[in-house]
């Protein structure tokens, strides 16, 4: 079996399931991210992978001007709304590979990746955003699990969401083996960011944790999002045969629900500065 490499429709579909079925990243994280890193409202952001805009958005309150990238135009057009919902004035949007920069966007005081590096050439990636920061700029990782929550065996208010069942539901209908666009993506060791940071000229990093263990009231519809928000479950790979998967998650998620609701126990957001 050949090694996955990106395609257009590794997210397509997804892009509107997305901001409704990922839990929000919290208003903490900001207020932290401004205090570490003594944002002031000046400067410029750019945020690679930025997807519906999720972090861009909740960071634009901090600088003067902040630039979203994605390869997924569909990604692009809802963060674009959000925007426009929430009267940001003050974010852009441009159609891109992370591989493509800097593409004339100009220098950052930071650059963003928030659940997005991994998909990326790692090493290209970091040598060209590290030519894009200002004097000082710091680069961003945040790594955070927002599609669901913490398994465990404490008691919570609402039943958990029977993710074991749902994982076996998405392999009956794709195969035991994670799809990742047109192809699939392969278990394996991870390649060591540190490494790839260190050896790209970048000195640290500092870490900034926030979060967690927060009880998150989920809805079946949110749930429903949830799996069309990944990539191993985006709507296309279904085919024909998506309203019966729709049908059958929806009527596993129903009977285990409490009048439709569900709890999770939220986890930990990590962060990790790159100067």
């Amino acid at each position: 079996m050949s090694e996955w490499t990106w395609d257009e429709s590794l997210y397509a579909g997804s892009a509107a399931h997305y901001p409704v079925g990922r839990m929000a990243y919290p208003k903490a994280l900001g207020v932290g991210l401004r205090d570490e890193l003594g944002l002031d409202g000046q400067g410029r952001l750019l945020d690679v992978g930025c997807g519906p805009g999720s972090l861009t958005l909740l960071l634009a309150p901090y600088f003067a001007t902040v630039v979203g990238v994605d390869a997924d135009a569909d990604m692009l057009a809802v963060a674009a709304g959000r925007a426009s919902d929430a009267g940001i004035g003050n974010a852009e949007w441009h159609q891109s590979r992370a591989e493509e920069l800097p593409g004339e966007l100009g220098v950052f005081q930071v650059v963003t990746f928030a659940q997005s590096f991994h998909w990326m050439d790692q090493p290209l990636v970091a040598a060209r955003i590290r030519g894009m920061l200002a004097p000082g700029g710091r680069w961003v990782q945040v790594r955070a699990t927002t599609h669901r929550g913490l398994d465990g065996p404490d008691e919570l208010p609402r039943p958990r969401p029977p993710w074991d069942a749902i994982d076996a539901l998405v392999a009956r209908y794709l195969g035991p083996v994670r799809r990742a666009g047109q192809g699939v993506r392969l278990n394996g060791a991870l390649p060591d960011e540190e490494e790839i940071m260190k050896a790209a000229g970048y000195e640290g990093p500092d870490r900034l944790i926030v979060g967690g263990d927060e009880i998150e009231d989920r809805t079946v519809e949110q749930l429903v999002a949830s799996v069309f928000s990944l990539s191993s479950s985006a709507p296309h790979l279904f085919g024909t045969r998506l309203p019966d998967f729709e049908a059958e998650l929806r009527e596993l998620l129903t009977s285990t629900a409490d009048h439709g609701r569900f709890a999770e126990r939220r986890r930990e957001i990590e962060t990790v500065i790159w100067h």
